[in-house]
């Protein structure tokens, strides 16, 4: 297992943060051993929890231009037809993935294709799992169009933990199924809305992992 790039920076002040605090309770309270040793154990609790959040599992993928893919590691939340106003202006399937600060946070792109579209929308907190956290959480909106016209939108969805959405494409890039498109630290959501004719493949309460679980398939 190797550590994502965007906790390198993080880890390391966080790990100088815990020093500082550790060295600093020794010189303080010399004769506190029991202090010491609940500093000690929480400290290492935290930057092991931090570490794992952005740990970057090696895994294995397999390409398939009839599979929509999921972009991360969480649960389904939801699966239902609703009417996409941002780019489609029409009917479509959403399939919701919700990551908890225990999952891997690393986003993969569903299909192989072209972005058509992206656009950043700053905006609030709320939970992730919050029916409203699609539209007004901070978020961006990525729509990857196929060789065949076949499109799919995504939205990277911050949470209430989540306090910075970070993405590695723009409209006009090619993106490749499984590749990395982004990163949400901590708790957060990753809205998927596929066409209304596409084979859902999961369902509601089922763990996925990014870059292998498959979403649904294009007809």
């Amino acid at each position: 297992m190797t550590i994502h790039k965007e906790g390198h920076r993080m880890l390391l002040t966080l790990l100088v943060i815990l020093a500082v605090l550790n060295i600093s309770i020794y010189f303080i309270f010399p004769e506190s051993t029991i202090l010491r040793y609940i500093i000690n154990g929480f400290s290492l609790f935290l930057f092991l929890i931090v570490l794992q959040f952005f740990r970057s599992p090696t895994r294995k993928y397999t390409l398939n231009e009839n599979q929509i893919i999921a972009p991360a590691d969480g649960k389904v939340v939801v699966i239902e037809e609703v009417i996409e106003n941002e780019y489609f202006q029409g009917k479509r399937k959403q399939i919701s993935v919700f990551m908890s600060p225990l999952n891997v946070h690393i986003n993969r792109n569903p299909i192989s294709g072209i972005v058509k579209y992206f656009k950043y929308h700053p905006g609030k907190y709320l939970v992730a799992w919050h029916p409203k956290s699609s539209l007004e959480n901070e978020r961006t909106t990525v729509v990857i169009e196929n060789n065949k016209k076949q499109s799919i939108l995504m939205r990277q969805i911050a949470g209430a933990l989540a306090r910075r959405i970070v993405w590695y494409v723009k409209e006009g890039d090619t993106a490749t199924q499984t590749e990395e498109f982004g990163f949400i630290k901590f708790g957060s959501r990753v809205d998927v809305f596929v066409p209304l004719d596409a084979k859902i493949k999961v369902e509601i309460g089922q763990v996925t992992k990014g870059g292998q679980t498959v979403l649904a398939e294009f007809i």
